[in-house]
This record gives C-alpha cells, structure tokens and sequence, in this order.
C-alpha cells in the first residue's frame, strides 16, 4: 500500500456510492484522493488504485492520462493551469501565458515545472468560466478570474510567501 490509511478511507467512502461489483466507477476520486496526497500519479501509485479497486491497470491510466487535472508527472509545490480556449485567448490568455513562461523562467512545453519545483505551468481546455476570462487554476482548487500581468504578479507573490 503506498497511500496512507486515511486515504484508503477516502477511497472507500468513494466505492460505497456506487453498486456492489461497480468500483470502478469510484476511479477518479481515487485518483484525486492519492494527488492530493503525493502531489503527482506515479505509475505505481496508479497501478495501486488498479490493484486496490481490483479493476485493469490500464483502466486508471486511461483516466489519468486523459484528464488534465491529473499530474502523472512530478509537478511543483503549485499548479498553475491557464485556460488557452478561445473565449480566454481572445481575452489575453495567451499574453498572460507568455508573461508566467517567462516569469517562472522555464522552457514551455519542454520544461513545465521551475528548477525549485515550486511551481508548474500546466495549458488547458475550458474551464468553464468564458466570462471571467483569462482564468487561471491554482491546484486545481482555486479560480483567478482576469488574469492581467498585475494581477498574475500579485497572486506569484501571494503563492511564494505561503
């Protein structure tokens, strides 16, 4: 077992929503349950939610690699997803996406995450907040909402004094 007993308790408060022989459907909050815990879905940490929802390995990878809110790479000490869909673009996202490259100094896409590891750029699709753009994610959790250059050198001041 390589998640704590605390979240193998989570993960079955997620198996019990669901129909006897139907824990696969408990997957993704699986996943988001072993992420918050190890900051990233190592391939043996998806192979043990495989294991420990007794569904195909392949099952978790396919879900893993297929939404962006899961990292299936070390990522930094904060997530900083910026919406690149058009309602954003046409709003600065992309003005905004340039300013956090080279802000953060590294060499996206090839590089995503700064030397410190304390942060990571991550591009995604909507959102879901078209009017609010640019938006910018902070650990998947918390909504910026019209990211200008000041406003994103405000919130990289807030997230390095935490």
């Amino acid at each position: 077992m390589l998640l704590s007993e605390e979240a193998y308790k989570k993960i079955d408060e997620e198996v019990k929503k669901y129909p006897i022989n139907k824990q696969k459907s408990a997957v993704i909050a699986a996943l988001a349950i072993a992420q918050e815990e190890k900051k990233w879905l190592s391939p043996e940490i998806q192979k043990d939610i495989a294991n420990y929802l007794n569904i195909p390995p392949i099952a978790v990878y396919e879900i893993a690699t297929f939404y962006s809110m899961f990292h299936t790479n070390p990522v930094g000490k904060y997530t900083i997803t910026i919406c690149t869909n058009l309602p954003c673009i046409l709003a600065g996202s992309l003005k905004s996406m340039k300013y956090l490259i080279q802000k953060l100094n590294i060499n996206f896409p090839k590089q995503i995450t700064t030397n410190d590891y304390f942060f990571t750029l991550i591009e995604s699709e909507c959102m879901g907040a078209c009017g609010d753009a640019p938006v910018i994610l902070i650990n998947n959790k918390r909504m910026c909402s019209y990211m200008s250059i000041k406003k994103i050198d405000i919130l990289l001041k807030e997230l390095k004094s935490l």
